[in-house]
């Protein structure tokens, strides 16, 4: 294997077989396929990709490349724009990639499917999905790790979310080890995104997805072209360098490709219960499992008191509620719906829901500690304070939806059937269901193209 990181990550990506993956990786990755089509079908209708369709002009058929729950088309690079804003609209992606792997890497790679003159198989598709989740988390866990990393106020969706497209897309493709080691280099030049939207509640968290999805891809299409990216992106002490410049230097640039081939990444991705940012899911699954044990309703609930590291009361400790965005990354908000509606989904990220009469009362009562004692990856503390004066404390190591706490099948299915029947009707739900959970079967995965518009 070449001593050059960026070289030898090449390496092992194009000499990874699908059978290289064990079944139950492969079962898990079609589930986590349906899970973002359901999320990006259904953002579709969202106010950020009306926007981003309006601003593009999309009107028609003008490419290969199907706009996902809409009965248009476009080229590559813009489905693979526009599907990736769409996948992560409704914070209902998955999370533990890079970090939403989901909404970057399967918009471009399906975006890809329509730009290529011979059929490409179900298996071959699963292949290209899995290499992206893999090179995306390696980049991150080289740079440093979620905390590290996004703690410097890069947002790692993407920031590495480019680099797990470049991989797909270039598995797709075909490209040989010289040109995969220059897309990975390009995909550098593709790379960005910072938690400013945090501070205002601003729609611009949705478009790295989408820059990620579509960097990845171009980045991929001009190795296919003979284009060269840098060859020493992965070289920490060089000048430049994705890790010098990303990660002030602390990662361990070993890790993009140390055991490489042994527990496949996605195997730790997570999918969400709830319609919020994932740093506020613990503390849901908390407050939920005390209101059952102990046989409490809304109303004897005197106070909630939430301990919580620094990292994670600066991603999520806000109670300013002004827009969607706002309530998706707020735990408080978080812990009063799930009060007051007994559900945190996506009619409660809603106007109406943050908004209503009760909810500010409800929020009075919760109060947010930043406990200095807990590292950035902690989950959060939640104590319960009765009307009788009872305290219930409980965290939750593992939320619900995790690879320690997974969903049943059922239920990864049925909450991909409420979201796509939002937008197609449900002859077409089903058969898109039907034909990604036979995915490694199907003979031409392009099929998908049709199915989702």
């Amino acid at each position: 294997m070449s001593d050059n990181l960026t070289q030898a990550l090449a390496e092992l990506v194009c000499s990874t077989s699908h059978e290289a993956f064990p079944p139950e990786t492969i079962h898990k990755a079609k589930l986590h396929i349906l899970d973002t089509l359901g999320a990006a079908i259904a953002g579709s209708a969202s106010r950020e990709t009306n926007a981003v369709v309006a601003m593009l002009d999309i009107k028609a058929q003008t490419g290969h490349a199907a706009i996902w729950g809409r009965p248009i088309a476009s080229d590559a690079r813009t489905a693979a724009f526009v599907n990736g804003v769409s996948a992560h609209a409704y914070e209902l992606d998955d999370s533990g990639g890079c970090d939403h792997s989901g909404a970057v890497v399967l918009p471009a790679v399906v975006a890809a499917l329509g730009d290529r003159s011979q059929p490409v198989s179900g298996s071959e598709l699963l292949r290209s999905v899995l290499l992206g989740y893999e090179v995306g988390r390696r980049v991150l866990e080289a740079v440093g790790g979620y905390e590290e990393h996004n703690g410097l106020g890069w947002h790692s969706t993407g920031t590495c979310g480019s680099f797990g497209a470049a991989a797909a897309v270039g598995s797709i493709v075909n490209l040989d080890v010289n040109a995969m080691a220059s897309a990975l280099g390009s995909a550098c030049s593709f790379a960005g995104g910072t938690w400013a939207f945090i501070h205002n509640g601003s729609s611009t968290k949705k478009l790295h997805a989408g820059r990620a999805a579509e960097g990845g891809l171009m980045a991929a299409y001009l190795a296919r072209q003979g284009f060269e990216g840098p060859d020493s992106v992965f070289e920490v002490e060089r000048w430049g360098s994705f890790f010098a410049t990303f990660g002030a230097g602390k990662g361990d640039p070993q890790a993009l490709i140390r055991d490489f081939g042994h527990n496949w990444r996605l195997n730790r991705c997570s999918i969400k219960p709830h319609a919020t940012c994932r740093g506020t899911h613990a503390g849901i699954d908390a407050l939920d499992i005390m209101l059952q044990r102990h046989g409490l309703k809304p109303d004897d609930i005197a106070a909630i008191e939430v301990d919580i590291s620094g990292f994670q009361y600066g991603m999520c400790g806000g109670k300013i509620i002004e827009s969607r965005a706002q309530a998706q990354m707020s735990l408080p908000y978080a812990l009063a719906a799930r009060l007051r509606y007994g559900k945190v989904f996506l009619a409660e990220l809603e106007e109406a829901a943050w908004s209503a009469v009760g909810i500010g009362p409800l929020m009075d009562r919760i109060t947010v500690r930043i406990d200095p004692s807990m590292k950035d990856e902690d989950e959060p503390a939640i104590t319960i304070v009765t009307t009788s004066g009872e305290r219930h404390q409980l965290v939750v190591e593992f939320p619900l939806g995790g690879p320690q706490n997974p969903l049943s099948d059922e239920r990864v299915i049925g909450k991909y059937a409420a979201l796509a029947g939002m937008v197609l009707p449900a002859s077409r739900v089903n058969a898109l269901s039907d034909f990604v959970l036979d995915l490694e079967n199907q003979t031409d995965a392009s099929s998908l193209l049709a199915l989702l518009q």
